[in-house]
């Protein structure tokens, strides 16, 4: 989808945030919840909830239920009017109007959550800790990476999970990097790992997320990524950078590959078993880094 219109009225404009009980609502928002319930009088009616980058909005509709209903669904980006009323305390819209809005009216991205950190002080990071890979063949394939502008694109935007932990666009890109320094760390603490091959396993070991997620109203899987997998696409986007690269060392390219491959465990691997300390650590770095995370945004439950 493209961007919003430059035509947009500022009602259009206005966030979840900036609402205030009194105001007239008319505007695009991702539809993230649609029910259909019944009042104590026995009347239908439906149950939405509204959102965008700002936050989330309950929604009520009460005027012809089944037919709006039909107009959209959940998971859609909507075009709703009505008012916003408070009640019980809470802000919530009563909508006189809903229905799926017009393709390319709005972009997906407006409505779902967002890194808090810098997104241009993450790039910096991860160019960065990039240059600290002196191998001369692992810098080349860096460097195929970081200096596809498409790629870059993809990975500031991407999500890391649906659901769990680094979901938020911009997501992908901080998690990587957290992994990425927890390895450069690991290596000072343990001098016999071999630092470039796991400091490069780091900063590819999710490339695969940029095809796996489908942006709509909410976080979903692309095709590829619900037949596929991130493991998969990682692998499949690394052997094919290598083989861009002419003559690559076949033994670097398997390491990289394994610990790409094995970084949520052995058991997706023939052998079952971790095949260089590197991949092991790989593996425990990045869960703790998703698990931590995790902890923080959803608690310890």
């Amino acid at each position: 989808m493209g961007p919003v219109s430059a035509a947009a009225t500022p009602e259009q404009r206005r966030t979840v945030a900036e609402l205030r009980a009194g105001d007239e609502l008319s505007g695009v928002f991702a539809c993230v919840r649609k029910d259909r319930l019944s009042a104590r009088t026995g009347s239908a009616y439906l149950a939405l909830e509204l959102r965008d980058s700002s936050g989330s909005l309950p929604a009520r509709v009460f005027r012809d239920p089944d037919y709006q209903a039909a107009r959209f669904e959940r998971g859609d980006l909507v075009r709703a009017v009505g008012r916003i009323e408070r009640f019980r305390g809470e802000l919530q819209a009563e909508l006189s109007e809903v229905s799926r809005a017009e393709a390319g009216e709005a972009d997906p991205a407006e409505f779902l959550p967002v890194a808090y950190r810098d997104r241009d002080e993450l790039d910096g990071f991860l160019e960065h800790m990039a240059e600290e890979v002196h191998d001369a063949d692992l810098s080349r394939l860096l460097r195929v990476f970081l200096g596809d502008g498409a790629f870059r694109a993809e990975l500031r935007r991407a999500p890391c999970t649906r659901a769990g932990h680094h979901a938020y666009l911009g997501g992908l890109l901080e998690h990587t990097v957290a992994v990425a320094t927890l390895a450069r760390e690991a290596c000072i603490l343990h001098p016999r790992l071999r630092p470039d091959l796991l400091l490069a396993a780091a900063l590819l070991h999710d490339v695969g997320k940029t095809r796996e997620f489908a942006l709509g109203a909410e976080i979903g899987l692309s095709d590829e990524g619900r037949l596929l997998g991130h493991l998969a696409l990682g692998h499949r986007l690394v052997a094919e950078r290598i083989a861009t690269l002419g003559a690559f060392p076949p033994e670097k390219a398997l390491a990289l590959e394994h610990c790409i491959l094995a970084h949520h465990g052995p058991e997706a691997l023939p052998g079952r078993r971790f095949a260089s300390a590197e991949a092991l650590a790989l593996h425990r770095l990045n869960a703790l880094d998703a698990s931590v995370k995790g902890a923080l945004e959803h608690g310890l439950g």
